[in-house]
């Protein structure tokens, strides 16, 4: 049942993506070229990109920038989800959330702990949720989180998550 109802899913998706560095810029920023790179071989298209500075206000504006644009479908962020003071990401993109999908940054964490980082996995503050019809995604950013968040759990549900979203409109 479940290939039946995914078979109406959208195979394209159109997404932003942005970085959340204090020291990262276009040129360096490896996760987010990381994110486009897997984006794109799995045919989405990345719409927007930036590296913005771990401030709130800036964040803050960033995502409802994204959220007014009708083209995107889905944010995806990294960085700043550790627990240093300067980590603010998700308490920019928390509030935003119409709709907050804990299962995520569950088997995020759980994955993460099986699979890279072992009882580390626990200081990671990923979320997911979905704000005015759109899917928002906020990941730790190293390469190895991005890498492991997109090809275990956001790729694979990316389409379906937009079907699911927008179903009832």
């Amino acid at each position: 049942m479940l290939k039946e109802h995914r078979k109406k899913s959208p195979e394209i998706v159109h997404c932003a993506v942005m970085t959340i560095s204090d020291t990262r810029n276009k040129n360096t920023d490896k996760s987010g070229k990381l994110l486009h790179e897997l984006l794109e071989r799995d045919n989405h298209k990345v719409i927007h990109y930036e590296v913005v500075p771990d401030e709130k206000n800036s964040i803050n504006y960033m995502i409802k920038r994204f959220l007014e644009n009708e083209k995107i479908e889905v944010i995806i962020i990294n960085g700043g989800t550790g627990i240093a003071k300067r980590d603010v990401t998700i308490e920019a993109v928390k509030p935003l959330l119409d709709k907050e999908i804990p299962g995520f940054g569950e088997l995020f964490r759980y994955l993460s702990y099986e699979l890279e980082i072992g009882s580390a996995s626990f200081l990671s503050r990923a979320i997911a949720g979905v704000a005015n019809q759109k899917a928002i995604f906020s990941i730790p950013g190293s390469s190895g989180a991005v890498k492991l968040a997109m090809d275990k759990l956001i790729l694979p549900e990316l389409g379906h998550m937009v079907m699911e979203i927008n179903k009832d409109l």
